[in-house]
């Protein structure tokens, strides 16, 4: 059975992805969500983090006040790292432990997990297939300007910062072409999902 990572970069419309192919019924993990459980309190990372970046990110009620982390770490690409060695090899676990109860729950279709960071964070080896969304880079431009109100200047440093697709389409089992309009993406998406469903043993 198959277990698919979701990938792409700012404004490349995986998240939209995800969603279209939730509605054909395929259980969906968010990466993002599950790093946040794990330095919850009482989560795999919690003390770590706590260790590496001091008490006072911790907030009244125990939780770790993701404002101070985030502001500690923020353009400090040693503080980052810090952090992601902390917090990607626990959520990896996580993702694991989950499609494992999810599989052992009765989950029959191919699950699919939702990473913007897979490649960066070497999680490759959870998934069988990597599902890569590219679009256009005046399409990202546009949508994440309208989505983030942010300035072209802005938004280019962000896609700079990150993986290229280049780099990420030579780790991808299949690339999904988001140049259209939402339409034509449900039309793609569901042959996609149709082939998936035949490669799911």
């Amino acid at each position: 059975m198959l277990t698919i990572g979701l990938t792409g970069g700012i404004g490349s419309g995986k998240s939209t992805v995800t969603q279209i192919i939730g509605e054909f019924g395929a259980p969906i993990l968010d990466a993002d969500k599950v790093a946040h459980t794990t330095y919850a309190p009482g989560g795999p990372a919690y003390d770590a983090v706590i260790a590496a970046f001091g008490a006072e990110i911790v907030a009244a009620d125990r939780t770790i006040d993701r404002k101070k982390l985030g502001a500690i770490v923020f353009g400090k690409p040693e503080q980052l790292n810090k952090l992601t060695s902390i917090v990607w090899p626990a959520t990896f676990e996580s993702i694991r432990r989950n499609v494992a109860d999810l599989r052992a729950s009765g989950a029959k279709l191919p699950i699919v997990v939702e990473a913007a960071i897979l490649i960066e964070a070497n999680w490759q080896p959870l998934f069988d297939e990597i599902w890569l969304v590219r679009a256009p880079r005046e399409q990202v431009v546009a949508r994440i300007e309208s989505q983030r109100g942010l300035k072209p200047s802005e938004t280019e440093a962000r896609i700079r910062a990150q993986l290229s697709d280049e780099e990420r389409g030579k780790q991808a089992t299949l690339i999904i072409e988001n140049n259209g309009s939402i339409e034509e993406l449900h039309e793609l998406l569901k042959e996609v999902w149709a082939e998936a469903l035949k490669r799911n043993g």
